[in-house]
């Protein structure tokens, strides 16, 4: 299992896929997976046990950001986005709505036309704090993978027993289309049992909560590294060709990292 953890707050750049020349964020320790999903498929592995892994304080974030935008400066680096990713969901940091505010201000100050970037997975969307913040991002990346809630439980494993599909439709309908909906497309089993989340019937109900939601662009990709359980399969080229035809055809623009 070639997972991985990033081992810096500050990562990067990397050329990402979907986003161009990324500087990457990480809020969470850079010894642990912490999250409030346990998805099948994530990089960077399953949750681990995060007693006593350290957490970066927000002014450990800012010093560091405005330290490596500085050099990057300096040497006339490109850069196109700063993303918060890393181990873990961003937002559950208690300080992410400040270090939002911190991170708007160092772009401003160094690089002031580069985007700022949220890949979210939607758990924490229903806090005020949260919500806010992610307003004031130019790409909130949202997490959608499925909207079967069978589905969405096997491959992502919500730590909480209340969050179900129709839960995450209704808040994410709150961004009155201001959002990036993201989702992973992927087949093969877990626990024994069938994943595949591009059936007709998936796609069918999936397309259906977009006509919800309403975002300003969806981004549908597969796997791109192994994942933690190993009986999961790309969805093909072909597959992510189909879905994205569907999704143009009613009226959403869509971009497709393989």
């Amino acid at each position: 299992m070639s997972t991985f953890l990033f081992d810096k707050i500050i990562f990067g750049p990397v050329k990402s896929r979907r986003l161009g020349v990324s500087l990457g964020i990480n809020l969470l320790p850079t010894t642990a997976k912490v999250c409030s999903f346990n998805c099948i498929y994530c990089e960077c592995g399953f949750n681990t046990p995060a007693k006593g892994a350290y957490i970066p304080t927000r002014d450990e974030v800012k010093t560091e950001l405005i330290a490596t935008l500085s050099a990057m400066k300096e040497a006339n680096q490109p850069l196109d986005v700063i993303t918060f990713a890393g181990n873990g969901e961003p937002t559950i940091h208690k300080d992410f709505a400040g270090i939002i505010d911190d991170t708007i201000a160092a772009r401003d100050a160094y690089f002031p036309d580069v985007k700022i970037s949220v890949l979210s997975n939607s758990t924490q969307i229903d806090k005020p704090s949260v919500f806010e913040a992610l307003q004031r991002v130019d790409n909130n990346i949202l997490k959608l993978d499925s909207a079967v809630d069978t589905t969405l439980r096997l491959l992502n494993q919500p730590g909480s027993t209340t969050v179900n599909a129709a839960w995450f439709i209704e808040h994410l309908k709150k961004f009155e289309g201001k959002l990036i909906i993201q989702t992973m497309f992927l087949h093969g089993k877990t626990g024994g049992q069938t994943i595949d989340n591009t059936t007709p019937e998936e796609i069918g109900a999936w397309l259906e909560a977009l006509q919800q939601i309403k975002p300003k662009q969806v981004m549908i990709y597969t796997l791109d590294r192994e994942a933690p359980t190993q009986t999961l399969q790309k969805a093909t080229h072909e597959e992510l060709t189909s879905i994205a035809q569907r999704i143009k055809s009613q009226g959403f623009d869509v971009l497709i990292g393989e």
